[in-house]
């Protein structure tokens, strides 16, 4: 049996998968490096995000690609919006005190879930692709829709990389992660970063959540999933460390693809979890996390 052609497939899925993870976890690791806090609503907002997705795209369901397109803009808007309103409404009366927080989105996480199951049901929706055409590779043919979505997240990625480290709004968010009271001195709106760094956080989420719904369909309890492999990878990674979550992800993306192709998704999932407790065994801050001072 030709061993090229299923590598190729497996590395092209892991791929796919990296792909959307990165933005996924960029954002839970985003409002981590900058609050403190640890958000466990994370996956229900990309789960929101799918079901907007498709929300938007079947009042344009005559015309799929101008539906998924407006869908990419105004789901993370939707989603940016209600994730700056928990924060207003709900962490920032908690002073964001870390344990505090935690209970606070386990509740957010249970009431979006359940909020969206009354209104959305319990059903899986699919949402149409915006084209269909394949790439044509020496052995087989692959979605170049899939190819599109790797690319989309390469140049959101870039993106993010461009605000975080070159611009004025990169550099506040950088100097509060950094010390929030010296920060807070230089007249920094501490309460406005915040809010606007959460809701960017849940704007990523929703953002990897429409890119993938047209392979994965909408469905209530989609953000589990997107929410526990995030953990995983700023884990592994280092909280609050974007470079880190950037090559963890490529690394559990990659090794979920291969190994689900050639053995098993289940073995997988079990290598990931032995790469968390090896790495809080023997680098409880993650490969490129920093010590606490």
């Amino acid at each position: 049996m030709d061993l090229g052609p299923f590598l190729l497939l497996a590395t092209l899925e892991g791929l796919l998968q990296a792909a959307v993870l990165t933005l996924t976890a960029l954002g839970l690791s985003l409002v981590f490096g900058v609050m403190r806090i640890v958000n466990v609503a994370h996956g229900e907002f990309y789960m929101l995000g799918a079901v907007i997705a498709w929300w938007t795209a079947s009042l344009l369901s005559s015309n799929p690609a101008a539906g998924f397109f407006l869908a990419l803009v105004i789901s993370p808007l939707l989603v940016g919006a209600i994730a700056y309103a928990c924060e207003r409404l709900i962490l920032k009366r908690l002073e964001y005190d870390p344990e505090a927080t935690i209970v606070a989105t386990i509740g957010m996480l249970y009431v979006i879930q359940q909020t969206v199951l009354i209104a959305y049901g319990p059903d899986a929706h699919p949402v149409e692709a915006p084209f269909f055409f394949r790439v044509q590779f020496p052995w087989f043919g692959y979605s170049g829709y899939n190819l599109f979505v790797i690319a989309a997240a390469i140049a959101l990625l870039g993106l993010c990389w461009y605000i975080l480290t070159k611009t004025r709004l990169g550099l506040i968010m950088r100097a509060t992660q950094f010390d929030r009271e010296t920060a807070q001195a230089f007249g920094i709106p501490i309460g406005k970063v915040y809010g606007y760094v959460f809701a960017a956080g849940a704007m990523l989420a929703a953002i990897a959540a429409v890119l993938i719904v047209p392979i994965r369909q909408a469905h209530y309890l989609m953000g589990l999933d997107p929410l526990l492999l995030s953990f995983i990878v700023v884990i592994i990674g280092g909280l609050g460390s974007l470079r880190g979550t950037v090559i963890a992800a490529l690394i559990i993306g990659l090794s979920d693809g291969i190994i689900s192709v050639f053995f098993s998704p289940t073995l997988a999932k079990m290598i990931s979890t032995l790469l968390v407790a090896l790495v809080l065994v023997f680098k409880p801050q993650g490969l490129f996390g920093a010590r606490a001072r």
